[in-house]
């Protein structure tokens, strides 16, 4: 029997105030849908660090002819220069971080350029002395790759140094950015959220204020008055996250899976089951922000 009331209040609750419970529907939906894109791109940039991190190469280019930077005055690289080179690299400090050193030849480099290139008609000007020999060093620790780069930079013979990490840093940085822009937005949308659920609850209440009074009377607890209509900013609450878990399965489905993965493959996405992932801290949120919102609310507006 009480069960059957309670359901009753709620359904007559979300009645009455049917265009505010649809308002926070919708602000919920968009609010947490932030929240998960916000989510789902750091679990993006964790998987992107783990796949690229373990690739990172440091690239020490050797002197070419005719090269304008200071370590290079001298000319194309010696061998006297590249011995040195080697020997930094084998040196205590740095060799426990080395795991492979690969050698690649200006005709190698030749070559590569040639097949990279090879529908650029500007390619006919580069000759082999135009490119540089190189050493491209694995890492067994990608963190300790200014190290490294730092032991052999500024040597003679070497033109320029480059690390991978560095680059890719900076693309990490931008992803981080956009986080924060989607946090902050979802922020907002969140804090309207929680302003919409208490007008929902209070206008509740206030259209309801006999019927509560009448329960007073009759002996009926707070907790048994208040219930209702903390139920109905939760069911409420509950539908905008649903609705934003299936916004993100779809657009993880449909425009990463199926659309994004097909045109770049090489790059480890986040899938569905990362939105399953996400979708309990969504439904959590929000839980809470009716929680907070009924208590906000309903303290003042059920007294009799």
């Amino acid at each position: 029997m009480r069960l059957q009331f309670i359901l009753s209040e709620i359904g007559l609750g979300l009645r009455r105030n049917l265009s505010m419970t649809i308002s926070v529907i919708l602000v919920t939906f968009v609010s947490l849908t932030f929240v998960g894109s916000a989510a789902l791109l750091q679990i993006q940039i964790g998987k992107m660090k783990d796949d690229w991190y373990d690739k990172v190469e440091v690239s020490v280019f050797l002197c070419p002819q005719n090269s304008s930077a200071p370590t290079c005055a001298s000319g194309e690289v010696s061998a006297d220069q590249r011995a040195d080179i080697e020997a930094a690299l084998a040196s205590p400090e740095v060799k426990p971080f080395v795991e492979h050193i690969y050698t690649e030849s200006k005709a190698q480099a030749f070559t590569a350029f040639r097949k990279q290139f090879k529908d650029q008609a500007w390619t006919a000007a580069v000759t082999e002395d135009d490119m540089n020999s190189s050493f491209r060093i694995k890492l067994t620790d990608p963190q300790k790759y200014q190290l490294v780069a730092d032991v052999v930079s500024g040597r003679p013979g070497v033109e320029d140094v480059q690390d991978q990490q560095r680059l890719f840093d900076k693309l990490f940085s931008v992803l981080n950015h956009a986080t924060l822009l989607a946090g902050g937005l979802a922020a907002v949308m969140l804090l309207a959220a929680v302003l919409l659920i208490t007008t929902t609850i209070r206008l509740s209440a206030l259209s309801r204020r006999r019927e509560t009074g009448i329960m007073r009377l009759v002996g009926a607890s707070t907790f048994f008055i208040q219930l209702p209509f903390m139920l109905e900013g939760a069911i409420a609450a509950t539908v905008g996250a649903l609705m934003a878990v299936g916004g993100l399965w779809l657009g993880v489905e449909y425009l990463v899976s199926d659309w994004l993965s097909a045109s770049v493959n090489w790059i480890p996405y986040v899938d569905t089951a990362d939105v399953l992932t996400v979708a309990p801290i969504l439904i959590g949120i929000a839980i809470l922000l009716a929680a907070v919102s009924s208590l906000v609310t309903l303290s003042r507006y059920t007294k009799v």
